[in-house]
């Protein structure tokens, strides 16, 4: 597994949890919002049909080896609970499974941030019992999923079906959204909460702009916007909150 990126300390990625966060690069989604759009392989292509979603999905950043950084991991037991690994998209590495067990086996704990696009890994991490937590992506409601991941259509069954998964599971996790004014109004939040019904934990966050997103003329909603949107989450899911709001 080439690693792109790594933060060696986090108190925010990983909840309840002092953590590293590890980068891995590709992506099936071209978000506008992305803070970490360097490490999506060739961004000007556009999925579904990018020739590079099953090759090289290194971003040509310089980034470490896994040797390296498990013997990283080995220097801070003790220090460290746990990974949270995220991108990118890591479902779409298929040595993922092998290299969560690695971290298992060394004593860490795993946290998993996806897009909910391979419902197939997801399913097999969770089945394996690889992951401790899992952070999905709810991008909008699904007539305007596409537009707000960047894309030109998408097939909405595949993240219905890991939404299913994580909350017929028993893995802890967390539906999460970033808000934008372009992309996001009170009915989206209506349908995103009819997409999740039933879900435990979900939270919105607003849109920061930073160099490495795409887009800069995005902004995040008024702060009455977001409180709006929570509350009208809350009727179809369990707890809602806001994320990144002082």
């Amino acid at each position: 597994m080439k690693i792109q990126g790594l933060q060696k300390m986090t108190l925010l990625d990983f909840p309840e949890h002092v953590a590293c966060t590890v980068f891995l690069g590709g992506c099936d989604f071209r978000c506008p919002f992305c803070h970490n759009y360097e490490l999506v392989e060739r961004p000007s292509l556009s999925y579904p049909d990018d020739p590079m979603r099953d090759k090289d999905l290194d971003s040509g950043l310089e980034g470490i080896t896994q040797e390296q950084f498990m013997d990283f991991l080995t220097k801070r037991r003790g220090l460290l609970d746990g990974v949270a690994i995220t991108g990118g998209e890591p479902c779409l590495r298929k040595d993922l499974p092998e290299f969560i067990a690695t971290i298992r086996d060394a004593g860490f704990l795993v946290k998993l941030d996806t897009n909910g696009n391979h419902p197939d890994m997801l399913g097999n991490l969770l089945r394996q019992n690889l992951v401790n937590f899992v952070s999905m992506d709810i991008k909008n409601s699904p007539e305007k999923y596409a537009e707000t991941a960047g894309l030109m259509a998408i097939d909405i069954d595949p993240i219905k079906e890991s939404i299913s998964l994580l909350i017929n599971g028993d893995i802890p996790y967390e539906f999460r959204t970033t808000v934008m004014s372009k992309f996001h109004e009170d009915r989206d939040f209506h349908e995103i909460g009819k997409l999740i019904k039933g879900a435990k934990k979900y939270f919105i966050q607003p849109f920061i702009d930073r160099d490495t997103v795409p887009d800069h003329s995005l902004e995040a909603p008024p702060l009455e916007d977001m409180r709006r949107f929570r509350d009208i989450a809350s009727e179809y899911v369990e707890f809602v909150g806001l994320r990144g709001i002082d």
